[in-house]
């Protein structure tokens, strides 16, 4: 066998295990979470961040190098930093994007508003059931897989939410929202 048939073999190999995988952390269903806080990581009563020591309270880092959110969007697979959409009355998310070896994604997974901004959530109809949950409960959407479904919450408040679908939070469907005066 030659080098390129083993190294084929490995990658399918691989690349069998990780839908093996995503396709068992869809079918357990809720994937945990409660809708509730669970707020444990020192995050402020008023919804205030709670990001890595040495980083600002809109989540950016001293050192310019990209959010970490305590480590929240760690296994997001599509995170490459905060997208800035200060000044826009609306800011469009999608639900159920190309991330985390399907379609468990929130695109843009980090966004960056001003305080009064709307924020729609969109689904795409791709990768199953999906919602929407705050972690600290001050929202939550219903389980769809309904193409153009939308869920809006308006952040009127400075500080950073943490979010995350249900069904594929284990896989990394996480986001963040940044909301700064």
């Amino acid at each position: 066998m030659s080098k390129r048939d083993t190294t084929r073999r490995r990658f399918l190999g691989t690349a069998a295990a990780i839908t093996a995988a995503g396709l068992a952390g869809c079918s357990g269903g809720s994937g945990g979470g409660d809708g509730g806080s669970g707020d444990t990581d020192g995050s402020d009563s008023n919804g205030g961040s709670d990001n890595t020591e040495g980083s600002d309270s809109d989540g950016s880092t001293d050192s310019g190098s990209m959010p970490s959110f305590d480590g929240y969007l760690e296994e997001t697979s599509n995170y490459d930093g905060v997208v800035d959409e200060t000044g826009s009355s609306e800011v469009a998310v999608k639900v159920g994007t190309e991330a985390n070896g399907g379609y468990f994604g929130f695109g843009p997974a980090a966004v960056r508003v001003s305080t009064g901004t709307t924020v729609v959530w969109e689904w795409t109809g791709q990768g199953s059931l999906h919602n929407v949950v705050a972690e600290d409960g001050s929202f939550e959407s219903e389980q769809t897989d309904e193409e153009g479904f939308t869920f809006s919450h308006t952040f009127e408040e400075a500080g950073t939410t943490k979010y995350y679908c249900t069904p594929h939070e284990t896989l990394g469907m996480k986001g963040v929202v940044v909301a700064e005066e």
